[in-house]
């Protein structure tokens, strides 16, 4: 067969030529290896700041009730790395002051102070922080950071500084805890201005209107005071506002109101106040009779241990002048337990001789079911019906007694169940035959150095009524409504009687607003002198909302 001439060939399909393959191939390993670089220097980049995600950019997140607290707690939010690196930080610039660079403590704490406003904002609009906000703090204080490292302030100088700025800090804390409670007690003690107010105004009625006077003597020999068959309570205060509220409450609450007598006790300087309040206000047909404590002229030195105690030197030295011994929690020189109508519960039988069955309420209490059941429950032999405290964290006899002394240990069990003053019904009848008075004279006496207990009225009374105390429902008497914060809200709505035993008095301007409104409602606003006063006076305590 003849072949073609070469020019009119088909042109054969060529292969690459091999110098074109490893062109190829250098293209490939270049860009591999510019891809390696660029991961690595992204990865070290997130090893330096490992709460900045690339995921997270320009993304935010917002919580409708975000925790701030919980938010700066979390190891992986932008918001803890902030607050560790503001620490580190703060710790580099006192650290720089010493070594005089007070140009890099300047740049540290300008960035602090970013910090701060960046978490600030944060915590005001209850969102988290985004890495765009973060990113730029974050790498300008690390940088600031690696400098001061770089200026020799090394690992042990760091160490030693922050362990002495700690040990200052703590200096501080702790003397800031014991200014506080110091000035929370006071604030507990102290009555607010228009309950001043209103003590005046009622005074000067007392004083000047004869006819009131009048009508306390006719309303003093009463047969309803000593009638056994009606229901008798006693509170003893100092406190107008508290004891009115109280009354008020329980007549309220009660199904047959002109069946309850109240006794109540108050000092010389109220107890005109507190005549001239309840003899112009009607509490729906109760009976109320107001004694002065200073007329019972048995209660004194020779007989009570307390009075006598109290009357010593030494005793009104370790209240009053014992501020300086910082050893001594600031609530063990409380003056309220100098005050004997804070130990009169403890002479009920001889204040009422002709009453059998008495029921007990604290001044900061509120009454919201009627209380007359009480007087027929069964108390099985015993004095005292009271609620008992052993289902809290506190409340056993080891907390509040001494039981290294042995006339303690001797005596009682450390894990027997305290119980709660404020609400209690007593047998007068059983009190008188088991002598409770004298005991608790026994123990006063046994305490007169205060080595069994330090302060109050309850410890006394757990030696005085101990097997003597009869357990009743919780829902009688639910406690810490001035103090606690979560107590259950159905337990408050089935309390018969709701007890602010704490600081957070519901009358002061520290009460918790969550509670205030179970007071406040048997507050008798109308009244033109509570409204007087509380118009002319500037710390308004009792219509927050």
């Amino acid at each position: 067969m003849r072949r073609r001439p070469a020019d009119y060939r088909r042109p054969v399909r060529r292969r690459f030529s091999y110098w074109i393959w490893a062109l190829l191939g250098l293209f490939s390993i270049a860009g591999f290896a510019l891809f390696v670089v660029h991961h690595h220097h992204h990865h070290e980049d997130r090893v330096k700041q490992p709460a900045l995600d690339k995921n997270a950019r320009n993304k935010r997140v917002a919580h409708e009730h975000l925790n701030f607290t919980e938010e700066i707690l979390n190891v992986n939010s932008y918001a803890r790395q902030l607050a560790e690196q503001m620490t580190l930080a703060k710790a580099y610039v006192i650290i720089a002051k010493e070594h005089n660079n007070l140009h890099l403590a300047w740049e540290l704490s300008s960035k602090i102070r970013s910090c701060q406003f960046l978490l600030s904002k944060a915590a005001m609009r209850k969102e988290s922080i985004t890495l765009d906000e973060a990113e730029s703090i974050i790498k300008s204080i690390s940088s600031l950071i690696y400098k001061a490292q770089d200026a020799h302030y090394d690992i042990a100088t760091t160490i030693m500084t922050m362990k002495s700025h700690i040990q200052a800090l703590e200096g501080r804390a702790s003397s800031a805890t014991v200014q506080s409670t110091v000035f929370g007690q006071l604030a507990a003690e102290a009555l607010p201005k228009n309950l001043h107010c209103i003590n005046i105004k009622l005074m000067t009625d007392w004083l000047q209107k004869q006819s009131l006077q009048e009508f306390a003597d006719e309303k003093r020999s009463s047969p309803r005071l000593v009638d056994k068959n009606l229901y008798h309570f006693c509170i003893f205060s100092d406190n107008l506002l508290a004891v009115s509220v109280v009354v008020n409450s329980t007549v309220s609450n009660a199904d047959h109101p002109k069946q309850l007598v109240f006794h109540v006790v108050t000092n010389g300087v109220n107890y005109g106040a507190m005549q001239a309040w309840f003899l112009s206000n009607d509490f729906k047909g109760s009976t109320i009779d107001v004694q002065n404590i200073e007329d019972f002229v048995w209660l004194n030195a020779s007989y009570s241990p307390v009075m006598k105690q109290l009357l010593e030197t030494d005793s009104r030295a370790y209240y009053f002048e014992g501020s300086q011994d910082m050893k001594i929690e600031p609530k063990f020189r409380n003056p309220k337990y100098l005050s004997m109508l804070n130990h009169l519960r403890f002479y009920i039988p001889e204040i009422y001789t002709q009453l059998e069955k008495v029921v007990f309420l604290d001044d900061d209490v509120v009454v919201q079911k009627d209380l007359t059941p009480l007087f027929s429950l069964d108390l099985h032999g015993n004095v005292n019906g009271a609620v008992e405290t052993c289902l809290e964290a506190f409340h056993r006899y080891y907390k509040y007694l001494n039981f290294s002394n042995p006339i303690i240990s001797s005596k009682f069990d450390p894990q027997a169940c305290g119980w709660a003053f404020g609400m209690n019904v007593f047998d007068l009848i059983v009190w008188r035959k088991t002598n409770v008075t004298e005991r608790y004279h026994y123990w006063q006496e046994q305490n007169a150095d205060r080595s069994l207990w330090k302060l109050g009225t309850l410890p006394p009374g757990l030696l005085a009524f101990y097997g003597l105390t009869e357990p009743l429902d919780r829902r009688w008497h639910v406690l810490g409504l001035g103090h606690d914060l979560n107590i259950n809200n159905r337990l408050i709505e089935s309390a018969a009687v709701v007890h602010f035993n704490g600081n957070m008095k519901p009358w002061l301007k520290l009460a918790i607003s969550r509670y205030r409104p179970l007071w406040q409602r048997y507050v008798n606003h109308s009244h033109p002198y509570l409204q007087d006063c509380m118009t002319s006076s500037n710390l308004v305590h009792l219509n927050y909302g």
